[in-house]
């Protein structure tokens, strides 16, 4: 599994050369109302399991919660599963606040 940080996400996001990957973000629903990226896919930690016949194992899956630690989790367990390109937003939605974006709220 690979790690990113929040401004090398931008970068790859901001590049149209690059295939867009999948924004998991594994957060409460509380959580993303207060503050997401655009684009997201939101499937909160305690659903993955369920919901895991719903995402493509071959896509690339960036996984985002708060700080990265719930993200680091999921991750693992998607790898686990047969997910072959999996990547962990180090920081989480905080970094991207702080490092990327102040207009997304830090909670």
């Amino acid at each position: 599994m690979r790690h990113i940080t929040a401004t090398a996400l931008a970068d790859w996001l901001a590049d149209p050369a690059q295939t867009r990957p999948l924004l998991l973000d594994v957060r409460e629903p509380w959580e993303i109302e207060r503050a997401a990226l655009p684009g997201i896919t939101a499937i909160a930690m305690q659903q993955i399991p369920a919901a895991l016949a719903q995402l493509d194992p071959a896509r690339t899956t960036v996984c985002i919660c708060h700080h990265g630690a719930r993200s680091l989790r999921v991750a693992m367990f998607l790898e686990a599963n047969g997910f072959t390109d999996v990547v962990n937003l180090s920081g989480g939605i905080d970094a991207w606040s702080r490092e990327v974006d102040p207009q997304v709220p830090v909670y």
